[in-house]
Parts: structure tokens; sequence; C-alpha cells
């Protein structure tokens, strides 16, 4: 009779690769939420709040470190 073992069911990435990505959401989620707000409630205002440093430098910045921090996460060794 032949032995036949089932093939181990193992996740893709380790822990640590899960608690880069979270990390990484948190940066990338930063970003979005220090990019919204600045609109006016009238539309006939133009509300010069809009271009402020936040939504300009900081908020794209987090975003893009946020997504290099997903890749990053992606390609890490679960095993080191």
């Amino acid at each position: 009779m032949e032995n036949k073992k089932t093939p181990k069911n193992t996740f893709l990435f380790g822990k640590k690769n899960y608690v880069i990505m979270i990390i990484g959401l948190v940066f990338i989620t930063l970003g979005f939420v220090l990019m919204s707000g600045g609109g006016s409630d009238n539309p006939a205002v133009f509300n010069e709040e809009i271009y402020n440093w936040q939504r300009i430098r900081l908020a794209p910045t987090l975003v893009i470190i946020g997504l290099g921090i997903e890749i990053y996460a992606i390609l890490v060794n679960p095993n080191t």
C-alpha cells in the first residue's frame, strides 16, 4: 500500500511580512487622510487652503513611502 502524504498548507508570507505590510498601509492611509479636505462650502469662493504644504508635499510623500514599504514587505524573505 502506498503512503500518500497530504501537502502541508503554508502561508505565502510570514508574520514579519504581514507586520511590515500593516505599517505600509498605515503610511498610505495617513497620506490619504492628510490629502483630504481643503474644500469650500460655497462653490463661488476659492479657498487657498487647498495649496498648503501638507496637501502638496507631505501627503503624497507619505503615500509613496507607504507603497515602497509595501513592495519591501512583499520582497523580504520571512525565514531570515
